[in-house]
């Protein structure tokens, strides 16, 4: 694993085709996330909002892999029934549609999730 130091050098570690998806994902986040904090952690992209953990997402061999935490995961447990699983975790195969659509629904509900759980203003 290599250690980048932004979010365009990871991105660009990877196949065109992975870059488009993973550029489409990173451009979800960007538009529909208010304030977001952008940064490599545990060697993927990362996104926080009030300094918390908002989502994770990476490229691997087969599949893009995308963490936004078991709430998310039991809130769209319909949705991602067909998908591989782990604890937060949902594996979208890069040989498939991938569903933005769904991502987006999952990026709305972790802000709300965030704002809600850590916005003390």
């Amino acid at each position: 694993m290599k250690n980048f130091l932004t979010i365009e050098d990871y991105i660009a570690n990877f196949e065109k085709e992975t870059q488009i998806i993973l550029t489409k994902i990173r451009n979800l986040v960007l538009k529909n996330v208010p304030q977001v904090e952008e940064s490599i952690s545990y060697g993927m992209p990362t996104y926080k909002t009030f300094k918390k953990p908002l989502l994770y997402f990476a490229a691997y061999k087969n599949h893009i892999g995308f963490y936004a935490t078991p709430n998310a995961h039991k809130v769209f447990v319909k949705e991602l029934a067909n998908y591989k699983q782990g604890k937060g975790s949902v594996q979208f195969p890069i040989n498939e549609k991938i569903p933005y659509d769904l991502i987006k629904k999952i990026i709305e509900f972790r802000v709300v999730e965030n704002n809600t759980k850590y916005n003390k203003k």
